[in-house]
């Protein structure tokens, strides 16, 4: 049987002649099968260069939302960070508070009664960095929070309930100026013998103004040749001051006055060598040194 062949012709435009090329049956079937083995192979490559393509878009997608977590992660730590020193400073003042209050010992420092709750997570790290995002943190933080909240709703109605009787104590100073003789004993002035001096002489100048140390009631006003001008004042709970050599007195008896609020003028009337004001502190009758009340700087 003859061979078959396919024959192809090459005619060159810049010639007369044409070459033929005969290509057997059988190398144009081998011609056939590389061409599709190529194309089969190229088909692959195309395939895997795609795959490769979204795999590495999708690994680069992958990187930037890892590094986005990891800074909301580092944003989060210092959070926790920063509310865990913030929520310490609370307790430290809540401690202070209480203790202020009479509520806590000073000396009490392990119970931090009123303030505890939640454990320190720190103290059981097992060595890992205390800027730790971890559940037991996050409730470790919640449960101290809450304890403080607790504490200080506590401490908010204990001093809503003292307000009447922090209104009413004499805490400020009766008038501006400095101290020229303290409660206790002393020298009088007048007779150079040891005396006792029953309250605070504020050396000031002439004619300026005497405040009530607290809110009260004017319970007498008047001049006595000791005293002079002079007004007294009852806070309640045993406690009433007095104000001595007023120039004059501005309040009359009964009258409700309020801390810081004007009651007469500094004078030298009564036994005074000078103007000054005597004010005294009462507490059931009995005089107390007024600095053991004041809190004003």
């Amino acid at each position: 049987m003859a061979k078959r062949f396919i024959s192809i012709v090459l005619v060159p435009n810049w010639k007369t002649s044409f070459k033929t090329v005969n290509i057997s049956q059988k190398a144009v079937r081998l011609i056939w099968g590389a061409g599709v083995a190529l194309a089969i192979i190229f088909v692959f490559f195309l395939i895997d260069y795609f795959s490769m393509t979204m795999t590495k878009a999708k690994y680069n997608e992958l990187l930037k939302e890892t590094a986005a977590q990891k800074e909301t992660i580092s944003t989060y730590e210092n959070t926790i960070a920063r509310m865990k020193e913030t929520i310490s400073s609370f307790e430290s003042y809540a401690r202070k508070i209480n203790v202020l209050a009479g509520i806590q010992s000073p000396n009490n420092i392990e119970g931090e009664p009123g303030i505890g709750g939640g454990e320190r997570v720190d103290s059981n790290s097992g060595g890992r960095s205390g800027k730790e995002v971890s559940p037991g943190a996050i409730q470790s933080i919640k449960q101290r929070a809450e304890s403080v909240e607790k504490n200080l709703n506590y401490m908010y109605q204990f001093f809503e309930n003292q307000s009447v009787t922090l209104a009413t104590t004499p805490t400020i100073w009766p008038a501006i100026g400095w101290v020229s003789s303290s409660f206790g004993p002393r020298i009088d002035p007048f007779t150079g013998r040891n005396a006792f001096h029953t309250g605070l002489d504020i050396a000031t100048n002439l004619n300026n103004p005497v405040m009530a140390t607290a809110n009260g009631v004017v319970v007498q006003v008047g001049f006595d040749k000791y005293k002079g001008n002079f007004v007294c004042v009852s806070h309640g709970n045993g406690l009433s001051t007095e104000y001595w050599h007023l120039q004059k007195y501005i309040v009359k008896a009964s009258q409700r006055v309020e801390r810081g609020q004007v009651v007469g003028y500094v004078g030298q009337t009564g036994k005074a060598l000078g103007p000054h004001l005597h004010y005294e502190v009462h507490l059931n009758g009995k005089q107390i040194n007024p600095i053991d009340y004041i809190i004003e700087e």
